[in-house]
């Protein structure tokens, strides 16, 4: 019953919202944000627990705030993406201004193939939209497998409806097709901010031990592809900003595995530089450092949750 509910609750989304004048939809949006934040819920609590190690020095009544503008932030994520798909090819190419594009077409223009990996910042369907409507480029992404199959299904179509070629997280066989896609001159965009497996590797995030995919750096090594971060957020307009971060290379020392390990540390740090600039852009209302994995309960639960897996994390932005 509740996995209908949810994919009839998105459903609505898509079909009404679409339908409503943006300011109207803006509007709505921060709306459902406040009364969201002002519950105090978990998944608001986790986001001040999350902003609080990005900003360690940060009073309680500052991230209160910062909690209050991400849950707006993320609710404008929702309401951009449930009318996306009704956007004109105008609106879209002039709803993202990138800093630094030059670093995505001079790598596209190399031939060598490009990963870009991306934060929980901002609305990464929207920038994804834009490649492919103002660059004119196709893409290759990943999709968690949400429940129920029907939501997944979903998101499948919503995305590949913007142009995006859409493989299932799970399965095993998506790596290979990356590869495939790179290896051919192609683009990949990959989010890399949570691991969803038990293959991530380890990294500093804001001084403490997290845990990022391999993913990215693994296919830059294997395939000789540039790997891109890029960071998103947005201002008080309603064009939403980016900054394409430089390659990072592939160490010319070291293992595979080593030479990776490398990458997504750097991978990182560029994450880090974007979301301590706009904390509140970074949607990331679940738990990300190792030493918040235990399992031990949430801020104001009483619970002692499972610690999160694949197939548990379909609260997370899709």
């Amino acid at each position: 019953m509740n996995e209908r509910l949810t994919d009839a609750l998105y459903g609505l989304g898509w079909s009404t919202v679409k339908k409503l004048p943006e300011p109207l939809a803006a509007v709505l949006g921060r709306r459902i944000a406040d009364v969201a934040w002002k519950r105090r819920g978990k998944s608001v609590l986790r986001l001040e627990a999350n902003l609080a190690r990005v900003l360690p020095d940060a009073s309680a009544e500052r991230l209160a705030r910062l909690s209050r503008e991400g849950m707006r932030s993320y609710m404008r994520y929702w309401m951009e993406s449930f009318r996306l798909p009704v956007w004109s090819k105008d609106r879209v190419r002039n709803g993202f201004t990138p800093q630094d594009v030059h670093h995505l077409e001079e790598a596209l223009a190399s031939g060598r193939g490009v990963v870009i990996a991306l934060p929980h910042m901002g609305n990464y369907d929207l920038a994804g939209a834009w490649v492919t409507t103002k660059l004119g480029v196709p893409f290759t992404t990943v999709a968690e497998r949400l429940k129920p199959e029907s939501l997944y299904d979903r998101f499948v179509a919503y995305r590949e409806g913007l142009g995006m070629e859409v493989l299932p997280h799970s399965g095993g066989s998506a790596f290979g097709t990356l590869a495939r896609r790179l290896r051919a001159g192609g683009l990949v965009c990959l989010v890399a901010d949570r691991d969803l497996s038990s293959s991530g590797i380890e990294v500093k995030f804001f001084g403490e031990a997290a845990k990022m995919p391999a993913g990215p750096a693994m296919l830059a090594v294997r395939t000789g592809a540039l790997l891109l971060p890029v960071t998103l957020w947005y201002d008080r307009s309603p064009v939403m900003k980016g900054r394409i971060h430089p390659p990072i290379a592939v160490p010319e020392t070291g293992t595979r595995a080593e030479q990776a390990t490398v990458m997504t540390q750097e991978m990182a740090d560029a994450f880090a530089s974007g979301i301590a600039e706009h904390p509140q852009d970074w949607h990331m209302l679940q738990r990300l450092w190792l030493a918040d994995l235990d399992p031990r309960p949430e801020p104001g639960s009483g619970a002692r949750p499972e610690p999160p897996t694949e197939q548990s994390a379909g609260t997370e932005k899709p």
